[in-house]
């Protein structure tokens, strides 16, 4: 997975829907298409993408696949948006101390 297509792939609203639905309920894709205004086949191709972004994983349940995220694939889009937060918080620290490093109190 690139962090890049993860991004993308949660760029679109019905792929970021099905991937919200997922961290509450695995599920099938006739159990996701019964809550989205899409059909069966939509839903298969937004979960293709979310799986191929490394997101999603999928096992059989009998006819069915049930999908459900991916904790790998989480773990390292966390990874990736805790550096941008990290060096938020650092710069953020830095000109507060700098702030107060210059005040006539």
């Amino acid at each position: 997975m690139t962090n890049i297509s993860a991004l993308a792939a949660l760029g679109d609203p019905t792929r970021r829907a099905i991937f919200e639905h997922l961290a509450e309920n695995p599920s099938s894709v006739g159990v996701l298409a019964e809550r989205l205004p899409v059909s069966r086949p939509a839903v298969s191709q937004h979960l293709k993408v979310l799986k191929d972004a490394g997101l999603v994983t999928d096992h059989r349940d009998g006819t069915r696949r049930i999908y459900r995220l991916d904790p790998n694939g989480i773990a390292e889009l966390r990874d990736y948006l805790d550096r941008f937060w990290n060096t938020a918080l650092a710069s953020f620290k830095a000109r507060a101390e700098k702030g107060r490093g210059t005040s006539h109190e």
